[in-house]
């Protein structure tokens, strides 16, 4: 499975459709690149880097694990439940860190803009230390403002958190949370879908984003612009069966139009830690 998560223009949906014919995905080694042009909808050019790939280049696996990275896939007993029953899971996960974090008993999914008022950060410091404190795993995606804010209120209250990255391990992003994401890699938990040399792209982060409602039993948003990228959490959640909770804000906040809209829809208003457990 790692080998053809890497391979060239294989990407979700051709695993899916690889997986529905041929279960034990041994199929794509043995076609030749006319046959692949045919089955996977690829461009000749495609399928023939793409058969390349797959007669001469070898599996990474004991590469990664010399770099402390496991590899998780469906097929495994300790890829997280949670994710194995959303629509889209992740063919393969890379992770670093203590896994059993991955099976903590409720996850909560903190999401927000990534440049919060006072109103935002002051919310957050009185509603996540009760909960880090009553053993609630934070998950969230390493980003600037509130993504960060909620890792570091964890490892002040020395909780578990997850940090759910938009690209591979050796292309941290922001740079600037270089030194957070070593500590989480050590003491909390890091996970990607994409492999370590993957630089962030833009596209990438909206994927991501299924991953940390994937992961939550309840996602939260403190703050979002009425276009917020945590607005696509809330909504994946929901689709994914999750609750959804939102701050309520200032009508005259715009890091407040879209958590107000979320609550207009029907997401529950928070305004105390206890509004944030099931």
């Amino acid at each position: 499975m790692l080998h053809l998560h890497e391979a060239p223009f294989l990407g979700w949906k051709r695993i899916q459709a690889l997986y529905k014919v041929d279960p034990t995905l041994e199929l794509p080694y043995h076609l030749s690149p006319a046959e692949i042009v045919e089955t996977l909808n690829m461009s000749t050019n495609q399928a023939t880097a793409l058969c390349q790939y797959l007669r001469t280049t070898t599996s990474t696996f004991e590469t990664y694990k010399s770099q402390g990275i496991h590899i998780l896939t469906p097929f495994h007993d300790s890829y997280p439940l949670r994710l194995s029953q959303i629509y889209d899971p992740p063919w393969v996960l890379y992770v670093k860190g203590n896994l059993e974090l991955l099976h903590k008993p409720y996850t909560l999914g903190v999401v927000g803009t990534r440049t919060p008022s006072m109103y935002g950060r002051d919310a957050l410091q009185r509603l996540l230390p009760p909960l880090i404190k009553q053993g609630v795993s934070i998950i969230s995606g390493m980003a600037k403002g509130t993504d960060t804010i909620a890792h570091s209120l964890v490892i002040k209250e020395k909780g578990y958190t997850i940090a759910v990255l938009g690209s591979g391990f050796h292309h941290i992003y922001p740079r600037e949370n270089e030194a957070l994401a070593h500590h989480l890699s050590t003491s909390h938990l890091l996970v990607t879908e994409y492999p370590p040399n993957t630089p962030p792209r833009k596209w990438q982060f909206p994927m991501r984003n299924r991953i940390i409602s994937g992961l939550s039993d309840t996602v939260f948003v403190s703050e979002a612009g009425e276009r917020s990228g945590s607005l696509i959490t809330a909504y994946q959640g929901l689709e994914q069966g999750k609750e959804v909770r939102a701050l309520p804000g200032s009508i005259f906040s715009s890091m407040s139009k879209g958590t107000n809209q979320l609550i207009k829809e029907g997401a529950e208003p928070v305004v105390a830690p206890e509004d944030l457990l099931l």
